[in-house]
C-alpha cells in the first residue's frame, strides 16, 4: 500500500493509497504546511446576525463549534457554518450566530474574531470556493521537479470532481455505512453502527464505551451503569425504558451527525457513479486507478479535447429518491451503476426521522483548479531533499487532496520515482 507519511501523530487514515508507486514523500510536516482559506462574498450589511471568522488549528470544525457552543452557552440551532474544514491543518471560515456575541473568542486551538452583523445565516451555499497552501517534503530533486512540470495538465486535463476520504470518517471496521440500514428501515443495526461499531478514528474514550456497548447489547440497565456521561448513555438511558424503541433512539442522535451518516454513503455512490463514467468515455490505456479509503476510483493520465469537451459539460445529481432523471441520458447509468451496488435511487430516502434527508444538488464531474502556482525549493526540514510548495483555489465542495492524488500518483512519473525511493519506509499518514 502506497501512503502519503505525515509528520505529526495524526489519526491514521489512508492518503493516496495505490501499489503502482514507492516514493516516499511527507506531508503536514508543521501546521502551516496545510492552510485553507474559505472564500465567500458574502456580505456583512448589518442585521440580527453576528458574522465571525474562526481560524483554528489541528482541530475540527465539529470540535470547535462545540467548544464556541459551551463558551459563550448558546444553543445549537442559533449557530451556522458553511462546511467542515480539516483537522490536521490551519484552516480559515466564517461562522454565524443569531444574536452572537460582538466579540471575539480566544480558546487554545482557535480563535473566533467578530466581523459585524448580517441579515441571514451563512451557510453551505455562501462559500464560492477556498484558497489551498500545500507543502510537500523530503522529496528527491528529480520527482520534485516531475511535480512542478505536471502544473500544466493539471490545468489543461482538468481533474475528477470525486470526494475524498474525509468525507468518509464514519465508515467503521465493518465498511457498512451507517445510512444503509438506516434508508432500510434497520434501526437496530444503524443504531450499533453508530454507537458500538470500532473506527479508526476513535479517540481512547470512544473505544472504551464503543467496547462496553458491543458487550453488553441489548442489556441496557448494565451498559448504562458501566457508561460515563456522554450521549451514548443517555441514548442507552433511553433504552433502559424502552428496550426495542430503535426506531426513536436513533432519532436521539444528533441532527448534524445523522446528516454525516447520509452524506457519507451518498457521496460514497456518486463516486461510483462518476468512476464508471470516466471508465467508459475514456481509453483504458489513459485510465488508472486509484484507492480512495471507500472504493477503487478512475483517474485519466490525459484527455483529448472531445473528452474534455464532453465530460467537463457533464453535472452528476447527487444520488436520492428525490431526482429525477426520467428520459436523461444519465438514466441509464445511474440504474446500472446503482444496480451493481444492489440498490435503486428509489430506495435513497430517509422515513425517519423527518429532520434528515439527502441532500438535492449536483455536481461537476471535472474540475480545474485556480490560480495554481507550484514551486521547488531545498527543504529546510530534511537536509538534502527538496519541498514542492502547492497554491491553488478550488470550486466549493472540491478536495484539494484529490489535486495531490492527481499530482503524485501520475503513472508517467512510476519509473523515475520507483528508484529513487527503493528500499524506503513509508509510513501511513492520514486526513480528518
Amino acid at each position: 500500500m502506497r501512503s502519503l507519511y505525515c509528520c505529526r501523530s495524526l489519526e491514521p487514515t489512508t492518503l493516496l493509497p495505490t501499489p503502482a508507486v514507492a516514493a516516499r514523500m511527507k506531508l503536514k510536516c508543521l501546521p502551516e504546511d496545510f492552510q485553507v482559506e474559505e472564500l465567500s462574498e458574502f456580505e456583512i450589511q448589518g442585521g440580527n446576525y453576528a458574522v465571525y471568522k474562526l481560524t483554528k488549528t489541528s482541530l475540527g470544525t465539529p470540535e470547535a463549534i462545540e467548544a464556541i457552543l459551551r463558551r459563550w452557552k448558546i444553543k445549537r440551532e442559533h449557530i451556522s457554518y458553511g462546511g467542515l474544514k480539516d483537522r490536521h491543518a490551519i484552516t480559515q471560515q466564517y461562522v454565524t450566530i443569531s444574536r452572537g456575541p460582538r466579540r471575539d473568542l480566544n480558546q487554545q486551538n482557535f480563535t473566533l474574531v467578530y466581523q459585524g452583523q448580517t441579515k441571514q445565516h451563512f451557510g453551505p451555499t455562501d462559500i464560492s470556493g477556498n484558497r489551498f497552501h500545500i507543502v510537500i517534503r523530503d522529496l528527491p530533486r528529480n520527482v520534485a521537479q516531475k511535480y512542478v512540470n505536471l502544473r500544466e495538465s493539471l490545468l489543461v486535463d482538468r481533474l475528477p470532481n470525486y470526494f475524498d476520504d474525509q468525507r468518509f470518517g464514519s465508515l467503521g471496521a465493518s465498511r457498512e455505512f451507517i445510512a444503509q440500514p438506516w434508508c432500510a428501515g434497520n434501526y437496530e443495526r444503524a443504531l450499533w453502527l453508530a454507537l458500538a461499531e470500532p473506527n479508526p478514528h476513535d479517540r481512547p474514550d470512544d473505544r472504551e464505551e464503543k467496547r462496553i456497548l458491543r458487550d453488553n447489547w441489548g442489556n441496557w440497565v448494565d451498559c448504562k451503569a458501566k457508561l460515563a456521561q456522554s450521549s451514548r448513555r443517555s441514548i442507552v438511558t433511553y433504552l433502559c425504558d424502552h428496550p426495542t424503541n430503535f426506531k426513536n433512539a436513533f432519532a436521539l442522535i444528533r441532527v448534524d451527525l445523522r446528516g454525516l451518516f447520509l452524506s457519507a454513503y451518498q457521496s460514497y455512490l456518486w463516486n461510483h457513479i462518476l468512476a464508471e463514467l470516466i471508465r467508459s468515455k475514456v481509453w483504458h490505456e489513459r485510465v488508472y486507478e486509484v484507492g480512495l479509503s471507500a472504493q477503487q476510483v478512475a483517474f485519466c493520465t490525459s484527455l483529448t479535447m472531445e473528452e474534455q469537451d464532453e465530460l467537463s459539460r457533464v453535472k452528476l445529481p447527487l444520488p436520492s429518491a428525490r431526482i429525477d432523471l426520467e428520459g436523461s441520458a444519465l438514466e441509464a447509468h445511474y440504474e446500472n451503476v446503482l444496480r451493481e451496488l444492489g440498490i435503486e435511487l428509489r430506495e435513497l430516502r430517509v422515513k425517519y426521522p423527518r429532520d434528515s434527508f439527502f441532500s438535492k444538488g449536483e455536481r461537476p464531474a471535472l474540475i480545474v483548479p485556480h490560480n495554481l502556482q507550484m514551486a521547488m525549493a531545498s527543504d529546510e526540514q530534511y537536509s538534502g531533499r527538496y519541498k514542492v510548495t502547492c497554491d491553488f483555489e478550488l470550486p466549493r465542495g472540491s478536495y484539494a487532496t484529490i489535486v495531490l492524488k492527481r499530482l503524485t500518483l501520475d503513472p508517467t512519473a512510476v519509473s523515475e520515482r520507483t528508484h529513487e525511493a527503493a528500499g524506503s519506509s513509508v509510513a501511513v499518514a492520514e486526513e480528518e
